[in-house]
């Protein structure tokens, strides 16, 4: 079983940061489990899924703590 988006395909989104690609992730499926409009197209039940795919379609960028203040 081939699991999409990929882990390197993510990684390429958030210039090979893991740990953003965790908080990015984690924050935006809090987001969609909280009501959240979705931003793709693809059909999933999990949030976290539903993330990712987001964040390989580009549809979600991260943002610098330094730009919300």
């Amino acid at each position: 079983m081939v699991v999409k988006p990929t882990v390197a395909e993510l990684l390429e989104k958030v210039n090979d940061n893991r740990y953003s690609l965790v908080i990015m992730t984690a924050k935006r499926a809090r987001q969609i489990a909280d009501g959240d409009t979705v931003r793709t197209k693809i059909k999933a039940r999990s949030a976290v899924t539903l993330a990712a795919h987001e964040i390989a379609e580009g549809k979600v960028t991260k943002v610098d703590d330094s730009e919300e203040e």
